[in-house]
């Protein structure tokens, strides 16, 4: 399989209801909420495409564009974007889509960086 069929391979989608327990008193989806969801979806985008132990080691700047309201959908949408020797990076988006109508806008963006350990926990290669 080339890089390139293993980047899209392991493209990762997750769709998620936005429910009254994970908003703040805007009635929005909380900022920590959304950074924790999108390094999960980092997290196995990274694994899907080493199919190996994976850390995160840092996020980049995240763009919160809009805020996401209580009672929408959204999707969160991870993919490679760099593969260095032992590290690599996820670009997460988060689209947030109503309910009831076909509205659909991208509200989040982000990206993390991971490092691929060993059984020791020590950096390993990625692509062997």
């Amino acid at each position: 399989m080339t890089i390139e069929e293993k980047i899209k391979s392991s493209e990762t989608r997750i769709f998620k209801a936005v429910f009254p327990n994970t908003t703040n008193h805007y009635d929005t989806l909380f900022g920590g909420t959304a950074m924790h969801m999108m390094d999960e979806v980092a997290f196995i985008t990274a694994t899907r495409f080493s199919r190996q132990r994976m850390v995160t080691v840092s996020s980049d700047r995240i763009d919160f564009k809009m805020p996401i309201p209580a009672g929408t959908i959204v999707e969160l949408v991870g993919t490679v974007s760099h593969i260095g020797n032992t590290s690599m990076k996820v670009k997460v988006e988060i689209y947030v889509e109503q309910m009831y109508s076909e509205d659909r806008e991208k509200a989040v963006t982000g990206e993390f960086s991971f490092v691929a350990i060993d059984e020791h926990k020590k950096p390993t290669a990625i692509l062997k």
